[in-house]
Order: C-alpha cells, then structure tokens, then sequence
C-alpha cells in the first residue's frame, strides 16, 4: 500500500487525493442539501457542512489506509 504517490516527478501523500475527493463530495452534497432545502431544518448549516466534509475525508481516508 503505497503512503506516497509520484506525481510529476515529486512525492505526494495519498491523503491529497482523498482531501480533494471529499471536497469534491462535500460540494456536490452542498448542491443537493440546498436544492432541496434540507438546510432550513438544520440548526447551523455552516457547522454541518464542515462535519459533513470531515465525515467524508475521514471514511476515505479509512479506505486508503
């Protein structure tokens, strides 16, 4: 299981690619949540959406490792 990736000649952590994967989930979610106005039911939306994305990041992060 690879930690680091070669990407252009330099090393990056596997974990870059699943940070970007969650916030591209957290948008596309976000996208869905407001157009069905599912953030008017939830107390703070901005807290949400930062557990939201945390959530996301932590489960492929998981995967990865």
């Amino acid at each position: 299981m690879p930690v680091e990736i070669a990407l252009l000649d330099a090393l990056v952590p596997s974990l870059l690619f699943a940070f970007i994967a969650a916030g591209v989930g957290s948008l596309i979610l976000d996208w869905i949540f407001v157009r069905y106005e599912i953030y008017g039911y939830l107390w703070y939306p901005a807290l949400f959406r930062l557990a939201l994305f945390i959530c996301l990041f932590a489960v492929l992060g998981l995967c990865i490792y």
